[in-house]
Order: structure tokens, then C-alpha cells, then sequence
């Protein structure tokens, strides 16, 4: 069984990293049904580079960079 509690911190930590990337940019963009959508659904990050890179259409130097106001 430690390797499955590893593999679940794991799991757990890739999650909440995209999760807390989608959520500060669909949250600094205005964007509050894709905020709790990406809130409230779990999908093991999956859900949250879709609307990174698929909606967004953020590149990964862009992840990081504060949006432009627009």
C-alpha cells in the first residue's frame, strides 16, 4: 500500500497545481462560470489544461505571466 498512498500525494499535488492555475486565470479574466465549474468539478487536472491551453489558447510561457487587460 505505500506505493499507492504515494502515488495518490502524487496525484493530489498535479491536481492542485492546474487547479490553482485555471482558477487564478478564469478568475483574473472575469470568467465565473469556468471558475466554479473548475471548482466544483474534480477531474485530476484534466479539466483545467483543457481550459488552459484548449480555451485560452495559453502557451506555457504565458502560464505564469499576469494577463493583459483588455
Amino acid at each position: 500500500m505505500p506505493a499507492f498512498g504515494g502515488g495518490f500525494f502524487l496525484l493530489v499535488i498535479w491536481s492542485l497545481f492546474w487547479k490553482g492555475l485555471a482558477l487564478w486565470h478564469a478568475g483574473r479574466k472575469g470568467q465565473s462560470w469556468w471558475f466554479i465549474a473548475l471548482l466544483v468539478i474534480n477531474t485530476a487536472g484534466i479539466l483545467e489544461i483543457i481550459y488552459l491551453f484548449a480555451i485560452l489558447k495559453l502557451r506555457q510561457a504565458d502560464l505564469f505571466a499576469k494577463p493583459s487587460r483588455s
